[in-house]
């Protein structure tokens, strides 16, 4: 929660500051941003599981490292391509992917929490890497740093975030021969376990990658199909999308080392997708309430888009939901699944680049494929549980 508030209010302050001239690139870089945090998500959730499983800390802090530099390599070669697709500087491109390899790195120590479930000290680590993001972009941005300054200032708190983050790791796990207490078991960790190689990753990836590039796709179609002050009121309602969207995070946190488990995971699973849909009713119906307050917070000028905040919530619950059945799918390695997440987004970027001429079609057009997809994709996996559970079970 202390992370996720941490970035609303970087989201919200940056809007105030930059007005809405301004907002739509900073909101694009953050879209960037989020899609090169897809190789440090799979990190997590592969470590996670390799944990769960009894993996060794060495082999996966060494798969950390290799991860880490293919993908500082390929942040390098994308760094004129973003540039030019967004008509952004060269450096505010850097800025926004040059955080990628430190959030390989702290993922990658989270998911050695999340697989132990030593779920205080991944607070700790999830409240830290948040302050960590969001204060040097704040201070940036105050002090007429721009977009380009915020996310470099954002880079470098992720660098010193990940340093802490191992240290606290090596703390709660003792040494790398300790016992780790992993779903009612002790699994003991082997100095000199099997290594590990980045093919479980990249397939996570490209699990993660649909989902996130299906969640931040409007933000950077946005920018191509509206004017520049729409594009900005567009990105700021995008606020209550991503709090409906990262809100329930913890639920799959928290069950997805039981996702990981052959005895546990059919159950798991229901549970999570259960509440996941749960919390975004809340959601959706908390962004209706609150809807008069967001002109008074963002200023006047994002007046027009408060009747339509239920909406975007409305985005983000489906998208929570989505993101549960992913996480199923990565913890028992059926990641065949994420074509169908693949599909809905070339069909939402193809309607919205026909169709989307202004904030309602554009959110709309997200809404509706965010919804076939994520029935289609919790149909599947609530069936393939059922049957994993067996008859009479």
């Amino acid at each position: 929660m202390t992370a996720n508030v941490a970035g609303y209010l970087l989201q919200m302050l940056a809007g105030r500051w930059l007005g809405v001239a301004g907002f739509s690139e900073f909101a694009s870089l953050l879209a960037v941003q989020l899609l090169c945090a897809v190789p440090a998500l799979a990190m997590q959730n592969v470590v996670a599981r390799e944990v769960v499983r009894g993996a060794g800390l060495r082999a996966v802090r060494a798969m950390q490292w290799r991860c880490a530099a293919l993908v500082a390599a390929v942040a390098v070669v994308l760094i004129p391509v973003v540039a030019t697709v967004l008509h952004v500087s060269v450096l505010a491109s850097a800025a926004a992917l040059g955080a990628a390899p430190a959030l390989v790195i702290l993922s990658g120590e989270q998911g050695i929490l999340q697989g132990a479930n030593q779920f205080r000290a991944l607070a700790t680590v999830l409240a830290l890497a948040g302050t960590a993001r969001v204060a040097p972009a704040l201070i940036a941005l105050a002090l007429g740093g721009g977009s380009a300054g915020a996310l470099l200032a954002a880079a470098c708190g992720l660098v010193a975030a990940a340093f802490v983050a191992g240290r606290i790791v090596r703390s709660a796990t003792a040494s790398d021969s300790a016992d780790l207490s992993i779903g009612g078991r002790a699994a003991t960790v082997e100095p000199h376990a099997q290594a590990i190689g980045v093919l479980p990753v990249l397939r996570a990836v490209q699990v993660q990658a649909a989902l996130m590039a299906l969640s931040s796709a409007d933000l950077i179609v946005v920018r191509i199909v509206l004017d520049d002050a729409d594009a900005s009121r567009y990105s700021l309602g995008t606020i209550a999308t991503k709090i409906a969207f990262w809100l329930p995070q913890a639920v799959g946190v928290v069950l997805y080392p039981r996702m990981a488990q052959p005895t546990h995971s059919a159950r798991a699973i229901r549970d999570a997708l259960s509440v996941l849909s749960l919390i975004g009713v809340v959601a959706v119906v908390g962004a209706a309430l609150a809807a008069p307050l967001a002109p008074l917070f963002a200023g006047q000028d994002y007046a027009p888009i408060q009747g339509m905040l239920w909406i975007f919530a409305l985005h983000g619950a489906m998208l929570a939901v989505l993101q549960g059945a992913l996480l199923s799918a990565i913890a028992v390695e059926r990641t065949g699944l994420a074509m169908v997440t693949w599909v809905g987004l070339a069909v939402e970027v193809a309607l919205m680049l026909a169709f989307a001429d202004s904030i309602g079609s554009l959110i709309g057009i997200a809404v509706c494929v965010a919804a076939v997809t994520t029935t289609i994709v919790a149909l599947v996996v609530l069936r393939t549980a059922r049957n994993d559970d067996g008859p009479g079970r």
